[in-house]
């Protein structure tokens, strides 16, 4: 079997000038293992996805390659949304006032 998600590891991590090395050191597994997600003989257990969606700093349905439809959100969550993702600023705000933490 040849997973898909391993293209999209390597796809970010390259993004983020960083070596299967760099990598697998940042988010605390052996090179071989980072090596073998990327060529899809294997792929990483969900344990360690959030480490490798905060490290290549992308959301894990980015990574995972899950996309909502539009339909399943009203317009004005779609604006609250992309507001938030623009305005760097202002995340840490909304994540106290809505109780969100990391």
């Amino acid at each position: 079997m040849n997973y898909e998600i391993g293209g999209r590891i390597a796809k970010y991590r390259k993004a983020k000038n960083l070596s299967q090395r760099e990598f697998a050191k940042l988010i605390g597994v052996s090179n071989t293992r980072v090596s073998n997600w990327e060529q899809g003989s294997h792929r990483p257990d969900v344990d360690i996805l959030s480490d490798i969606c905060n490290t290549l700093e992308v959301s894990p349905s980015e990574l995972l390659d899950i996309h909502l439809s539009a339909d399943e959100f009203t317009e004005k969550e779609i604006r609250i949304i992309n507001a938030y993702r623009t305005r760097k600023d202002m995340q840490k705000a909304v994540d106290t006032l809505l109780n969100i933490n990391d």
